[in-house]
């Protein structure tokens, strides 16, 4: 650990040169294709931009540095509608028993769709993003949602989650206090959680919402081919729970192996959970306690997601904290 600007830590690790089993089972480019096929399906969807920062990367005196702008996804602003109405799409297809070459965005929104599941709640616990795409995914189908969110979840988050027809329910704690009581809830009320942090025993919804970003980075590749760059050199990922910096990582490993590009993980340092795991180096996933205080609030996680710790712990090269 070592830092030259203030208040900024980091960790840095040496891979062994080994097969990475789990990126390519959980991120192969088919996958990727698959959901990319579906979101394109969606209407009103289109890439977001790639965009170079010139002068930014000037001032570091590096070749390029490219941002995924994903402040025009969809009608929701974010990325995490691409995990929530994937895993939609997985779990109405698992359900139904529908191959993925007769299952597509206009038949899964249809009356007989609606009819063969019958009456569900979808339900999930957020900081925001991920609640309102799971929201505005229910909607389109047609079914009941819950989102629940913490006591310091702005009024404006909450609004833009019932904006889309979902019930919010605010849970005294913090987020991860908020996962914890949907799951008991969910239980109780017959709920089908979707959720993007995992926990024993509930690992494939969780996979599926990773899964879904993948488009990004499909979208993401084809974009840099066409200004001439085969890959990025070095990727910074911010983590909450983990699972959009596992998808990121796992991809890139998953298509370049042991070429993959230099994998660096952002957080919080009020929220470092992931930190927190690397700099334990036991292997496992570690929490983190207190009021996770941070302006960005998608990342104010404690508990990290176990199976996105895995692709984390196999794949990241650093990992930083920053205020």
């Amino acid at each position: 650990m070592d830092s030259t600007v203030p208040n900024c830590f980091w960790i840095v690790r040496e891979h062994e040169k080994k097969e990475l089993t789990s990126s390519k089972e959980m991120f192969p480019i088919e996958i990727a294709r698959t959901a990319r096929r579906f979101h394109r399906q969606i209407p009103g969807y289109k890439m977001s931009p790639l965009v170079s920062l010139p002068r930014l990367a000037a001032m570091f005196g590096v070749g390029s540095i490219w941002v995924k702008d994903e402040a025009s996804r969809l009608e929701l602003n974010s990325f995490k509608v691409l995990g929530g109405s994937f895993a939609l799409y997985r779990f109405i297809q698992d359900r139904l028993g529908i191959p993925d070459k007769e299952m597509n965005y206009k038949y899964l929104i249809s009356k007989e769709v609606k009819k063969r599941l019958g009456d569900i709640t979808f339900a999930s616990a957020t900081d925001g993003n991920h609640g309102r795409g799971i929201a505005w995914a229910a909607q389109k189908l047609g079914h009941k949602c819950v989102i629940y969110v913490h006591e310091e979840t702005s009024v404006r988050r909450i609004d833009a989650i019932r904006s889309y027809g979902a019930t919010v329910r605010i849970i005294e704690g913090t987020y991860d206090d908020a996962v914890r009581q949907i799951v008991v809830d969910g239980k109780e009320n017959g709920w089908e959680i979707i959720s993007d942090t995992s926990w024993d025993n509930y690992t494939e919804i969780p996979t599926w919402i990773m899964q879904g970003y993948l488009t990004l980075l499909a979208e993401a590749q084809e974009q840099f081919s066409g200004v001439g760059i085969v890959k990025p050199t070095h990727l910074f990922i911010q983590a909450g729970v983990g699972a959009l910096a596992a998808s990121v990582i796992g991809f890139y490993h998953a298509l370049f192996g042991q070429d993959a590009p230099k994998c660096i993980v952002v957080e919080p340092d009020k929220a470092p959970c992931i930190y927190e795991s690397a700099l334990a180096n036991d292997g496992k996933p570690h929490t983190v306690t207190g009021a996770l205080d941070t302006i960005m609030a998608g990342l104010a996680c404690g508990d990290p997601s176990p199976i996105a710790w895995e692709i984390l712990n196999e794949n990241a090269d650093a990992f930083i904290i920053v205020p």
